[in-house]
């Protein structure tokens, strides 16, 4: 393992957490170096999972890709990498329950927002407006009602 910061390799977990529900563990790791903390998660490689995108072409289920869409929809909010985890976890994870591995990315897209309602109305909105790509006011509106019930 490296310092994400410096490029150290003298790094050493100061903290481990398994979670039996995500098959996930959690570490707190310190840099011996630069002295700074960050965390890591170790999971099971999953099964193939493969996207059918908007305009058609198949790619395959990208974690990170999906990591960066929400954090650049929520990037002025309050939300923890950890809870941002967690939704992309429970997302995994319904993924995976699904019979087939197949998925559209419009699917995922619900997936995500129905997850990020559950934590903050007002990124689930922002998220919305980039994977929903809002044109006019009339959409946004339309959003805000489903969220109001």
């Amino acid at each position: 393992m490296y310092c994400p910061y410096c490029k150290s390799k003298q790094v050493k977990v100061i903290d481990k957490r398994d979670n039996e529900d995500t098959n996930t563990s959690r570490r707190r790791r310190e840099c011996e170096s630069c002295l700074k903390r960050f965390t890591t998660y170790e999971r099971v490689e999953k099964v193939l999972i493969n996207v059918i995108k908007r305009d058609g072409r198949v790619e395959e289920f990208d974690r990170e890709k999906m990591k960066l869409g929400i954090f650049k929809a929520i990037k002025k909010r309050s939300l923890t990498e950890d809870t941002v985890e967690e939704i992309i976890q429970n997302v995994e994870n319904k993924l995976i329950g699904r019979e087939d591995s197949t998925v559209r990315s419009i699917d995922i897209g619900e997936f995500v927002l129905e997850e990020l309602t559950k934590v903050d109305k007002l990124g689930a909105l922002l998220f919305a407006s980039v994977y929903k790509e809002f044109k006019t006011l009339e959409d946004v509106q339309k959003e805000l009602e489903k969220f109001s019930n």
